[in-house]
């Protein structure tokens, strides 16, 4: 399905996809033309990595898997998961930390995706990058699909912006 151009059509999207205002999300694509929708699926889709409110079964996994191979890549991560759970750590208190350090990562590539990199070479000058929707041959078309960033907030899953259950 190609990308819906009516306010109408955008709003019935945004509403199937979850978004908490599709409206807005709607009226910002056709009025500022920004490539609100594929922010969403790009954000939408890069939660989908970040580990589930409550769920802490990535734990065990994590520890496993450091138990089978560990001098593997994040082995080290297997190895503190086990210490902390020692310790009497939560498995809650691991997940929120997780939680936090996964979406912090989704900004921070968001943010880099529009700054560019943070040290410029002298022999090279003007690095810049970003992320495009692509034709079927590869090559990038339309607006740039940027600030990310500012909307990482926004997509979380849980409806809290990545604040603490309870919170106000």
């Amino acid at each position: 399905m190609p990308i819906p151009t009516s306010k109408s059509e955008l709003v019935k999207v945004f509403t199937e996809l979850g978004a908490s205002s599709p409206e807005l999300w709607a009226n910002s694509q056709i009025e500022e033309g920004i490539p609100q929708l594929l922010r969403f699926l790009f954000l939408k889709s890069a939660w989908h990595y970040v580990v589930a409110e409550g769920d802490s079964s990535w734990i065990d996994e994590e520890i496993e898997l450091g138990r089978s191979r560990p001098q593997a890549p994040y082995a080290g991560l297997s190895q503190t998961l086990e210490k902390l759970r020692n310790q009497g750590v939560a498995d809650e208190d691991l997940t929120t930390i997780a939680r936090c350090l996964q979406a912090q990562m989704i900004f921070s590539l968001g943010y880099l995706l529009d700054a560019g990199p943070s040290e410029q070479i002298e022999e090279i000058e003007d690095v810049t990058w970003g992320l495009f929707q692509v034709d079927d041959n590869g090559n990038p078309f339309g607006p740039a699909i940027s600030g990310l960033h500012e909307s990482v907030l926004e997509l979380d899953p849980t409806g809290r912006e990545m604040r603490p259950i309870g919170s106000p």
